[in-house]
């Protein structure tokens, strides 16, 4: 007896095999055909768009005055005597001009924008707190207070109000010790510095005042004036040029920001625009402000640190003219860096309630960055892309790969399979 099979057997086997041969090809065709083609891609014959040129490196821990002029573009100030100055876009975080930018100089009452920027979310503006003896305990001598008291029962804006327009030490304290503690109060904006980015700051005494190894930097107190613009209480404080303080028996007094380029005091004239954010002054510290003024839809940060000319009124001065060369570029500079936290923000202010407030739901940050060591140029990297959904991806090589393989594997099991189905033996 003879095993094996028939020709007709074999020749029907044989089509079949073929036959998926055949469709594995095809499909492989199809899938091949789909894929964009390197000749396409080099060609330029895709339709996807090509990527966005890498932004030139940042220049901002170089020493000296960074700018980036384009043909037509004025000047920047020469008269400028800060130590450290920075001009950003406050929606897009461009930095259009600075001046040693990341140099650590001692921060003064600036560094109050950093305390807000932590503690405001924690504590709702209509909390009441009545104050107690040991939470004014411990300020400085020769901080500027607001008159805060002992037994008196404030609520949280009130106190708010007091940190922003008088700079007021004494409402610093209640609220530190509302939050936790002062020492955990500078621990919560250390932490908050580094989540925006900002490397150059070290916090010890949460009010500003004078204290070995209290540091920050233009760079760093832009972007903390930058955050703040988002917070509508921040934007509301910040450009508040009087208000009334509660004060003993159910009294109240007015008080006034120091900003003087918000309120025109001292015969300093009012800038068009302003929004505020904080001035400062300690010894050590110099005369200190972040400034933001909105012109029509664009608005501008403006750090400036410890004039070495002038009067008290000079960071005034200088912060006017960095402002006015600022609007006058606009469209004329390429940016020499960026502030790090790249979210966008409206324009703020009092009349800009409604856009803030549209501008609903968290962000990512940006991770922490290496600070670089002695000889080495930190470069900054591209602004980020969004990444293409799957959606808009269409199919890879790499995809095309795994079907076609799939699909001639399919075809070498069915031929497989068909050799090795059990035979019948024939009859006859």
């Amino acid at each position: 007896m003879t095993i094996g099979f028939s020709f007709r057997a074999a020749a029907s086997r044989t089509s079949v095999t073929r036959a998926a041969l055949t469709c594995s090809a095809v499909c492989l065709a199809g899938v091949l055909a789909a894929a964009q083609s390197p000749a396409a891609a080099l060609s330029g014959a895709a339709t996807r768009a090509p990527a966005p040129a890498a932004s030139p490196p940042s220049t901002l821990y170089q020493p000296g005055t960074q700018v980036r002029p384009r043909a037509g573009a004025p000047e920047v100030p020469e008269d400028i005597s800060a130590l450290s100055w920075v001009v950003a876009d406050a929606r897009t975080g461009d930095v259009l001009a600075a001046h040693n930018a990341h140099r650590r100089l001692p921060p003064a009452s600036t560094l109050k924008t950093l305390f807000a920027l932590t503690v405001i979310p924690a504590l709702p503006g209509a909390t009441r707190h009545t104050v107690k003896e040991e939470e004014l305990e411990g300020i400085g001598a020769g901080s500027s207070m607001v008159g805060v008291a002992e037994g008196i029962t404030y609520k949280v804006a009130d106190l708010w109000r007091g940190v922003f327009l008088n700079s007021g030490s004494d409402a610093v304290h209640v609220l530190a010790a509302m939050n936790g503690g002062w020492t955990n109060t500078a621990t919560e904006m250390q932490a908050k510095a580094r989540s925006l980015g900002a490397r150059d700051t070290q916090v010890i005494s949460p009010d500003g005042y004078d204290t070995p190894g209290q540091v920050s930097s233009a760079y760093d107190l832009a972007v903390f004036g930058r955050a703040g613009l988002r917070n509508p209480d921040f934007a509301r404080y910040c450009s508040t040029p009087e208000a009334m303080f509660p004060g003993e028996a159910g009294s109240t007094y007015g008080i006034q920001n120091t900003n003087r380029l918000l309120t025109g005091a001292n015969g300093v004239e009012p800038y068009p625009g302003l929004i505020g954010v904080k001035n400062g002054y300690t010894t050590n510290a110099g005369n200190t402000l972040v400034a933001a003024a909105r012109r029509g839809s664009r608005t501008l940060v403006v750090t400036v640190m410890n004039p070495q000319a002038g009067g008290g009124f000079t960071v005034y001065e200088e912060a006017r003219s960095l402002l006015d060369w600022g609007f006058a570029a606009d469209g004329r500079v390429d940016p020499v860096g960026t502030l790090l936290d790249t979210r966008s923000v409206p324009a703020a202010g009092p009349s800009a309630q409604a856009g803030r407030a549209a501008q609903a739901g968290p962000a990512g940050r940006p991770g922490p960055s290496t600070r670089p060591g002695p000889g080495t140029r930190p470069v900054t990297t591209a602004r980020p892309v969004a990444a293409a959904s799957p959606d808009d991806e269409g199919l890879g090589w790499s995809d095309a790969a795994e079907i076609a393989g799939a699909a001639v594997l399919g075809a070498a099991g069915v031929a497989l399979a068909l050799r090795l189905k059990p035979r019948r033996t024939p009859r006859g």
